[in-house]
């Protein structure tokens, strides 16, 4: 048990990246013992904890171990509720949930407990309750929550102290390698000169820089997180093009260009456009070279099919919405229809809730984040495995839809965009007349939830993806609601909260001059 409470504090802290191996064995050790024995611990926080480590770390173990915490009746049992840490656990285990009826009653179960207990516990026991049910640690970044389990669990015990003052020297050696990627993300994005040509398109390199810093945490992943922060602003920039920049005819062309992936047929477009597309480009073949020369595998075709794929539904989309302003839907689309039918691709968007979101879970970026990914990790690469990720896997398309959703289930416009963007809630309640809205965003918060089943069941083993990659597609999930979450101001205050608290402030630990010196 001990062992087991030591791994989730080392997780939640933050520095599981020092002791893999070690986790790993003492998880293969338990998951060896409970395969062979069964789970008959009557302790619930005991089963619960063990449960979320194996299931967290891809092991398949079975829901029904929380069956001996039933009745009878087959309802959780009443005495239960003196149980607060227990409670907790369950609360916890039950979003590693692949769809088991089980822990969406676990779920239902120790929430309504545990929110009904609030008022009856002390300010620290209250506020560590309160933070378990907003922040589950599945679904959320660790590095972020670090400060918070650093205040919730202040004891006496020897290996909890060591482990507390090991996190906040990590924290600190950790920040000091971020601060360093952003002084090259930082130079990188200036010497490119875009801002000066897009003056309509967000100038935010810090922002981008934060996805991957979340999605590969491990301070050994440096070269990777530079990298990676290239196309995702390119993935940004493309998309104010799309919302702000370009007018119908030249975002056409635009599409077009990129579907042949030919400079030369920006030559009618404005400069800007040009410049745009010379840096996707650029990127694109200077991250295939390294890939070539560190593993052996050219990646350029599966890049740019990834970008292509974004690009054209992208254009598709504003197409359709722009054209409708003026026009009636079905000459927009058949109009829009005919320029691309020599493409051989046939994408019917009649801003049906269905087919908005399969469209619009591609057009997220989030498929040519991860295939980027894939191949900056250089784990597994092989013919089979690159088929698979450039057709749009589970384990990429249920993140891209987290990511849509989340997105279309905010309130605020992002920051200083006016383009006409459509959501699935707008789609949705076209397609439900009589409809309310908060009923639209009930469905939409239930999809999302269903998304996160699906996305655990993809990064259960066996799966042909590293573990790098898998926790890496978590990661993107995990941030979403950070990334999202606007205010009334169009500003997004958790995430200037953690990017302070990341990359400016210091956590206090012994020793620390002689460290910084």
């Amino acid at each position: 048990m001990e062992s087991m409470m030591m791994i989730d504090a080392i997780q939640r802290l933050g520095i599981d990246h020092h002791f893999e191996e070690e986790i790993e064995a003492v998880l293969q050790k338990q998951y060896m013992k409970s395969s062979i024995h069964g789970d008959c611990d009557e302790d619930l926080y005991e089963v619960a904890l063990r449960f979320r480590l194996l299931r967290q770390e891809g092991y398949t173990v079975p829901a029904d171990v929380l069956n001996n915490f039933k009745n009878k009746e087959g309802k959780f049992k009443q005495n239960l509720r003196e149980d607060i840490r227990g409670l907790m656990g369950l609360y916890e285990a039950s979003q590693l949930s692949i769809g088991e009826d089980i822990l969406e009653e676990a779920g239902n179960f120790s929430s309504l407990l545990l929110n009904a207990c609030l008022q009856h516990l002390d300010r620290h026991q209250a506020a560590v309750v309160k933070n378990t049910l907003e922040h589950p640690h599945h679904k959320s970044w660790a590095r972020f929550m670090t400060k918070n389990f650093l205040t919730d669990f202040q004891g006496t015990n020897g290996w909890i102290n060591a482990l507390q003052e090991l996190a906040k020297i990590d924290f600190n050696m950790v920040k000091s390698v971020h601060q360093k990627e952003m002084l090259q993300i930082s130079k990188w994005w200036k010497d490119l000169g875009l801002t000066e040509e897009l003056k309509f398109a967000r100038d935010q390199p810090l922002k981008w820089y934060m996805w991957p810093m979340a999605i590969i945490p491990d301070p050994r992943l440096s070269e990777q997180r530079i990298e990676l922060t290239k196309p995702i602003s390119l993935i940004y920039i493309i998309d104010d093009i799309f919302d702000v920049g370009g007018t119908l005819d030249e975002l056409t062309l635009f599409t077009e260009a990129v579907n042949r992936w030919d400079l030369s047929a920006f030559k009618e477009l404005p400069e800007y456009m040009k410049m745009c597309f010379k840096t996707l480009d650029d990127i694109t073949n200077e991250i295939s070279t390294k890939v070539h020369k560190e593993h052996k595998w050219n990646p350029v075709g599966s890049l740019r099919k990834a970008v292509i794929f974004k690009t054209f539904l992208y254009g598709f989309q504003w197409d359709y919405k722009c054209s409708t302003l003026n026009r009636s839907p079905i000459a927009a689309v058949g109009e829009f229809m005919q320029r691309i039918s020599s493409r051989g691709k046939m994408v019917c968007f009649w801003a049906k809730a269905e087919e908005y979101l399969k469209n619009g879970a591609v057009s997220s970026g989030v498929h040519v984040v991860l295939v980027h990914l894939f191949f900056l990790l250089g784990h597994g690469i092989t013919k089979e495995n690159v088929d698979l990720v450039d057709d749009f896997p589970g384990i990429i398309s249920s993140t891209a839809t987290i990511l849509r959703l989340w997105d279309d289930l905010g309130s605020a416009k992002d920051e200083n965009q006016d383009g006409h963007d459509g959501s699935y809630v707008e789609c949705y309640l076209k397609e439900h007349r009589g409809s309310s809205v908060e009923n639209a965003r009930q469905i939409v918060a239930h999809m999302i939830s269903d998304m996160w089943k699906r996305l655990n069941k993809e990064c259960l083993s066996p799966n042909p993806f590293s573990t790098s990659f898998t926790k890496g597609s978590l990661n993107i999930a995990r941030m979403v609601p950070l990334m999202y979450s606007y205010d009334d101001q169009q500003c997004l205050p958790g995430l200037e909260e953690h990017m302070k608290s990341l990359l400016l402030e210091n956590l206090p630990y012994r020793n620390a001059q002689k460290i910084n010196e």
